[in-house]
């Protein structure tokens, strides 16, 4: 059986960038596999009324212009289907996400696709899958009071179904980096392919 890796890189630096790092040394450990890479660091466009208006239009009333609007999150999404384990790159920005991160998210939550809703409230539909988040920090504190990001990522890919998520964490790299490289190798070496 083959594995399909979907790998999201977002950090917006190439060289020295430590999610990156630690993306590639997760698809490594995972290989064998087919890999869907997504780099988001070029840009993601944020989504606007018009895209709302596009989403909620009824699939047989969407005009070309309508389904035009959802093509890249229609791509997103069938990038997700196709993969059994997703890993994604996460530096932690100002305490949250990156910007383009937060726009992959708002572009792969679609209501009727990645969920729905129910009388119990919403339900993910991307199930079967698991995800490997390599979250990063130079101050940051994983799972600290001031972390908005690990939180939030573990929610809203739950929301959508996937709930096996496991963190490799490379956090507050300005105050001790090397603890911070070898929590994380301990972390990557947990990991079962």
């Amino acid at each position: 059986m083959t594995n399909t890796i979907l790998q999201i890189d977002t950090s917006a630096r190439y060289d020295g960038s430590e999610s990156r790092a630690l993306t590639k040394r997760i698809v490594d450990r995972l290989a064998p596999a087919t890999v869907i890479h997504r780099d988001l660091s070029t840009g993601m466009p944020a989504i606007d009324g018009p895209w709302l208006a596009a989403n909620w239009m009824p699939e047989d009333q969407r005009t070309d212009e309508d389904r035009q609007m959802l093509a890249l999150s229609d791509t997103l999404i069938e990038e997700i289907k196709s993969a059994d384990t997703l890993v994604i790159g996460a530096p932690i920005y100002n305490f949250g996400i990156p910007a383009t991160l937060k726009s992959w998210v708002d572009h792969v939550a679609r209501a009727g696709i990645t969920f729905k809703y129910s009388e119990a409230g919403p339900q993910g539909l991307m199930t079967g899958k698991r995800a490997i988040v390599a979250i990063t920090s130079g101050g940051t504190q994983i799972g600290s009071d001031i972390d908005f990001a690990s939180g939030y990522l573990r929610h809203v890919l739950g929301f959508i179904g996937i709930t096996d998520v496991q963190f490799v964490a490379a956090d507050q790299l300005a105050i001790d980096a090397d603890a911070s490289h070898a929590k994380a190798t301990a972390a990557l070496e947990a990991i079962a392919a």
